[in-house]
């Protein structure tokens, strides 16, 4: 009865009960929007920068810089995932206080973070891009977008805080909105510092800090106005131990393992960058056209994550399962639409980046490698964000870092110098997403990751 009560008194929006694939949709679609605002002033900052500034500030503000700056956030965001499932059980389990506590013990570990991280960042910029050897016609371009991104970086990270707090009680709504508003303050900020004042690079990465700012302002506000257990308040933060080791258990193996993702791509944009500028501005163009896709399959990961983690903490195990094969039945048909979709305008979209007709032939190149079996990596997003829900997340981790990272890492550094042409580097995405879909669809038939976790939590 105790639940049920709480149940009604909270209005995040609880998931352990309805229609499954309403509810994934109605969650979902928020996430994906929200996703794709976040990319779109990044991708903003590149288009502008392209056309007005031209191709080697292109290559520096969305490869070598992005590949770099992602190391970092994709590390925390993944730490911070650890709290996102805690609090998910915790609401979904209707345990208010343990839900607090949470809350603020997440909070307070992204502030320690963002002192870290700002002191890394800034410091070590020069000698990381020269580690990933960045021409110098493009390094004077990467390093103060990179320099100014880090000393900022304390924005991005509480917005991913409050947003995941938010998304783990079930509101994927609020995060959108607030990336709305952080995406037309960017564009207008880019329009102002880069075309308006004239300030390069430089001004892109100043117009992204603030908008950020704009962000953490309306997230936090929000979290400070409700009246509901996952209230934010300044003076209860604080760490709590047990919650912390909690949290380090299940977002620590996440975070080394974006970690591992970000390092082969830093291999690989080391790779890229030794075929020249055209093919670095190419490749930059093509990540910024396919993160509509990466931004989809994401969404979906975050949603089955949440919705596991809720019905987890409920113990309703079969609705779990239940809701990871609605998840790959729906994943997988948008997977085929959206690959259709880049590979009949994939022209159309790199031309809103460059003019350069020979680096939209080498993107068109790069897509066709890419977009066409991006269903190879479906099993991927989907059965590990429903194990990490259930509170494991070690064997992913263990799973991704041999399916992907070490065996694209390996396949960069002894056949790409053997066979050194664009298909050999793109088709080890092909090579290790299908091992690793493999693996992991192994491991979660087996069954043995529901029963650990269900014994952890009692």
């Amino acid at each position: 009865m105790e639940k049920t009560k709480i149940k009604k008194t909270m209005t995040g929006g609880s998931i352990t009960e309805g229609v499954i694939w309403k509810q994934l949709l109605r969650f979902f679609f928020p996430i994906l929007l929200g996703t794709f605002f976040q990319q779109l002033y990044n991708t903003v900052d590149a288009v502008i920068v392209g056309n007005f500034v031209g191709k080697e500030a292109l290559a520096a503000v969305g490869g070598s810089t992005g590949t770099l700056i992602n190391l970092l956030i994709g590390f925390f965001t993944g730490l911070a995932s650890g709290g996102s499932v805690i609090i998910a059980q915790f609401y979904g389990g209707g345990r208010k206080e343990e839900t607090s506590k949470a809350v603020h013990t997440l909070v307070f570990l992204g502030i320690i973070a963002s002192v870290l991280f700002t002191v890394i960042g800034v410091a070590f910029s020069h000698a990381a891009l020269t580690a990933i050897a960045v021409p110098d016609n493009i390094m004077g371009y990467a390093l103060p977008y990179m320099q100014i991104y880090f000393a900022g970086i304390t924005f991005p990270i509480l917005y991913n805080i409050g947003s995941a707090i938010l998304r783990a009680i079930g509101d994927s709504k609020r995060p959108l909105y607030f990336l709305i508003a952080c995406c037309l303050t960017n564009v207008v900020l880019d329009l102002l510092f880069v075309v308006g004042m004239n300030m390069g690079v430089a001004g892109a990465a100043i117009a992204t800090v603030l908008s950020q700012v704009v962000s953490v302002i309306l997230t936090f506000a929000s979290l400070m106005k409700t009246q509901e257990c996952y209230r934010f308040s300044l003076k209860l933060l604080k760490m709590d131990t047990r919650l912390i080791k909690s949290m380090l258990r299940i977002g620590l193996p996440v975070g080394l393992q974006s970690t591992m993702y970000s390092i082969s791509n830093i291999l690989i944009q080391s790779s890229i960058n030794g075929f020249g500028t055209d093919v670095i501005a190419g490749w930059t163009a093509v990540g910024k056209v396919d993160s509509l896709y990466w931004m989809a399959i994401n969404a979906f990961g975050i949603a089955v994550t949440t919705f596991v983690g809720q019905n987890f903490g409920a113990g309703k195990y079969d609705r779990v399962r239940k809701s990871v094969r609605v998840s790959m039945a729906m994943a997988i048909g948008m997977t085929i639409v959206l690959s259709i979709l880049l590979l009949l305008t994939e022209r159309y979209t790199l031309g809103l980046f460059t003019r350069d007709e020979n680096v939209i032939k080498i993107g068109e190149e790069m897509i066709f490698y890419m977009a066409t079996f991006y269903f190879t990596y479906v099993p991927i997003e989907v059965f590990s964000g429903a194990i990490k829900g259930a509170g494991d997340s070690l064997i992913p981790m263990i799973i991704t870092l041999l399916g992907i990272c070490v065996l694209r890492v390996a396949w960069v550094l002894i056949l790409v110098p053997i066979w050194h042409n664009l298909f050999t580097l793109c088709i080890s995405y092909l090579i290790s997403w299908l091992t690793t879909s493999v693996i992991f669809t192994i491991y979660y038939l087996k069954g043995n990751w529901m029963q650990r976790c269900i014994q952890h939590s009692h």
